[in-house]
């Protein structure tokens, strides 16, 4: 699925990955916002995504690094994006999740 067409996209989502971290005063290195990288296209090689589900993904799993989530949290959040069978469904994972955090 990963091409050389995907290289703007990638490197798109890690800057903005490491921009995000710096703005949580918590910087990551180039080596860290790839992998986050490689890890969220794995997660979601099974369904149809948008970049935007991509970055999305992306961006939960900086977050659940950054802060030190209950391993168990960040487990759980792999399982459900892997089970998901379309993209809508991750979009609505991480929506639930932000609202929770927002109560």
């Amino acid at each position: 699925m990963h091409s050389a067409n995907d290289d703007p996209l990638q490197l798109t989502i890690q800057q903005s990955l490491q921009d995000i971290a710096v703005q949580m005063g918590r910087p990551i290195a180039l080596e860290t916002a790839a992998q986050l990288y490689r890890e969220s296209v794995s997660l979601l090689s099974h369904i149809d995504y948008a970049p935007i589900t991509l970055a999305r993904v992306a961006g939960t799993l900086l977050v659940f690094q950054s802060q030190q989530i209950e391993p168990e949290e960040l487990e759980w959040f792999k399982a459900q994006i892997q089970t998901a069978s379309e993209s809508e469904e991750v979009e609505e994972l991480i929506e639930s999740m932000n609202r929770r955090d927002a109560l």
